[in-house]
């Protein structure tokens, strides 16, 4: 019973429940980037090349009619595109981190000249 209390106490924890639903709305999120990519960027980027060879689809790009390199070539267009998608966020993720760490840099201590003021203020003092 104890290895039974132990594995719901794990799996309900905040951070598996966390992971779970961000792969599952990664996954759903995964397919509509995608079709913005293959159905939307990919054509506007490469539609005068399609026009060029006569084909309405980059999956129609064939060498030797047997290798589909338009496919191949929407993958790595969608590839960078996420990519850089992904750099711009994390870079602004990292400007705003900079932002909230930058320490407030506090007086370590009086300086040399307020510790003799203050000296002199108590020599003065007890006259």
């Amino acid at each position: 019973m104890g290895f039974v209390k132990e594995f719901k106490e794990f799996a309900l924890k905040g951070n598996v429940m966390d992971l779970a639903i961000a792969v599952i709305i990664g996954a759903a999120f995964g397919k509509i980037i995608n079709s913005f990519i293959e159905d939307i960027i990919t054509p506007l980027l490469l539609k005068p090349a399609l026009d060029a060879a006569n084909l309405t689809d980059i999956g129609q790009l064939t060498f030797l009619e047997t290798v589909k390199y338009g496919n191949f070539l929407s993958a790595v267009i969608s590839f960078l595109i996420v990519a850089l998608v992904l750099f711009i966020i994390i870079k602004a993720i990292n400007a705003t981190k900079k932002k909230k760490e930058e320490p407030i840099i506090a007086p370590v201590g009086p300086s040399k000249e307020e510790v003799l003021l203050a000296e002199i203020r108590d020599i003065l003092k007890a006259k």
